[in-house]
């Protein structure tokens, strides 16, 4: 089988990123993947620990946070895989993962992106991701398939076009970004993967779901908690999505929709549950979009 990297991040969470490993080590064969782990400003460098897991590991130290998009990219500049694998450090993989992915893609040759089915690792029996709606461009809104179904086996068949990819496990061809290009780092954080989407669309690429093969992901079942970092890119991201993505005329629209009715509904929500400390940050984030550029790089955290 050919080469596949696989590229994961890590951001101040060493022991999440060793059960990745072990993971990784358990259900692939060395000689068919290379593993390329990207420490993205994490306040200790852990590369021995890591090592000590899988000595094979290529171990990239970024002394600044570059956000999902950034450190990522980061590994395909050393990835030497024909496949790149993008898996959160957050995941475990299963047996047959890569091979399902592979064979995929290579009997489609105009798949661009691929994700599979996506299960919590907390509630292994529960669907997170089973592909997505397409976008609504006007809202900026769609709706996960499968999300929160107890898992039957009713996609283990199932081998589709979708919507958009998750980012917690996705692979693309490395030839396919010569055109594409890397993801976008506009974003930092969330967003980038669905703009990635639309990129490999663009490029007469399908984007597609199997669920014929799964990961578990540790992400919590209940939506992660509110912060200020988190309001501001939401906020700011969904507004960036629609500049980068749609026509002059659609962002006149959608920018009045988001301006005067779904951001002071999200405010409203914030004074009901006494989170007034993120009403400014919503603010920021609407102000980010009108006095910068779409293709302005990112601020991090500096918010």
């Amino acid at each position: 089988m050919s080469l596949t990297s696989i590229i994961t991040v890590n951001f101040n969470q060493p022991n999440v990123t060793i059960d990745f490993l072990k993971s990784v080590k358990t259900h692939t064969q060395e000689n068919e993947v290379e593993v390329i782990l990207v420490d993205n400003g994490s306040n200790e460098d852990c590369e021995a620990q890591f090592k000590a897991v899988y000595p094979n590991v290529i171990y990239i130290r970024s002394t600044k946070n570059l956000g999902f998009a950034g450190g990522n990219n980061l590994g395909v500049a050393k990835a030497k895989g024909e496949y790149l694998l993008f898996l959160n450090n957050d995941t475990e993989i299963t047996p047959g993962l890569i091979e399902v992915l592979v064979a995929e893609m290579v009997k489609n040759p105009t798949i661009g992106l691929i994700s599979p089915l996506i299960l919590y690792y907390d509630e292994p029996t529960i669907i997170q991701y089973a592909g997505f709606t397409p976008m609504n461009y006007l809202t900026c809104r769609n709706n996960e398939i499968g999300h929160k179904e107890v898992n039957q086996n009713q996609y283990l068949k199932d081998s589709r076009e979708t919507g958009y990819c998750h980012g917690a496990a996705m692979m693309c061809k490395r030839a396919d970004l010569a055109i594409v290009g890397l993801m976008p780092d506009q974003f930092f954080l969330y967003y980038e993967e669905i703009d990635w989407c639309e990129r490999f669309k663009k490029a007469g690429k399908k984007i597609w779901f199997t669920g014929k093969t799964k990961i578990y992901h540790k992400e919590s079942m209940s939506v992660g908690k509110e912060s200020k970092i988190k309001t501001y890119f939401m906020t700011r991201n969904r507004l960036l999505f629609i500049r980068r993505n749609t026509s002059f005329f659609n962002t006149i629209l959608f920018t009045i929709y988001y301006t005067f009715i779904a951001s002071p509904k999200q405010i409203l929500v914030y004074l009901v549950k006494g989170r007034t400390d993120l009403i400014k940050y919503v603010f920021k984030g609407l102000i980010w979009n009108f006095t910068h550029h779409k293709n302005s790089k990112n601020l991090g955290f500096k918010i």
